[in-house]
């Protein structure tokens, strides 16, 4: 392709815009139709669950109202005592309103919600879904209340569940269209965004076909594959 042939950067710029489009609607319809199969993931793999749910608990705030953000079935909301949440796949937003869970059909880079409405937002395994991660992140901040707190479970693009995740896509049901970060790009769009007081803590740092307990949870990242970042708003 020479000069004359190759699309400008705006072209480019929109080409890419809607291929992120295109994406997202692929993967809605994944999770409309298959969530009970997705729920059923977290019951088939207990204790790496449960893993995840023991280093969320260790920033998620046990007063305060609280909402998830791509909250899916439920399965996290439930246990960390989060009572409403942001969904835009149907069939797995009634799964988590059957939980008790009030679920609002939108998406993250637009919530249906008053500016500074709460004290914490946490997302769960979601930004690598997002067409926007950025905009979602700007949501975020625009919802929470001064001081307020984001917390972000997330699989590490380096760790080695996230090198395998990567390598895999395309065989892979539920993350054939995901596009998986490295923890530094994260804080990077966080810091960016004005959110300090950052925490780290990391855990599974087994093959997942290995754990057979549930998996430790230290300080940090690097080793683990599910890492938490819990931030908050500088003031």
């Amino acid at each position: 392709m020479n000069d004359l042939t190759k699309p400008g950067r705006g072209i480019r710029m929109r080409l890419k815009r809607m291929k992120g489009l295109n994406n997202n609607v692929k993967n809605l319809r994944i999770f409309e139709k298959s969530a009970q199969e997705y729920d059923s993931w977290f019951d088939s793999n207990k204790f790496v669950y449960e893993s995840e749910v023991l280093a969320l608990k260790k920033f998620v705030p046990l007063t305060g109202k609280g909402v998830e953000v791509a909250v899916g079935t439920g399965k996290f909301a439930i246990p960390l005592g989060i009572k409403i949440g942001v969904e835009p796949a149907e069939a797995m937003a009634d799964i988590a309103r059957k939980r008790g869970i009030e679920v609002y059909n939108a998406i993250a880079e637009n919530l249906p919600f008053d500016n500074e409405s709460f004290d914490f937002v946490v997302m769960v395994t979601a930004i690598c879904f997002f067409q926007n991660p950025i905009k979602a992140l700007q949501e975020v901040r625009r919802v929470l209340k001064h001081s307020g707190y984001i917390i972000i479970g997330m699989i590490d693009k380096d760790s080695r569940l996230g090198k395998l995740y990567e390598s895999k896509k395309e065989h892979s049901k539920f993350y054939r269209y995901a596009h998986f970060y490295p923890v530094n790009e994260v804080l990077e769009w966080l810091k960016s965004l004005e959110f300090g007081h950052i925490k780290i803590c990391q855990t599974i740092f087994k093959n997942l076909k290995e754990i057979k307990s549930i998996e430790p949870v230290k300080d940090g990242y690097g080793e683990g594959s599910f890492v938490v970042i819990s931030s908050r708003i500088e003031t």
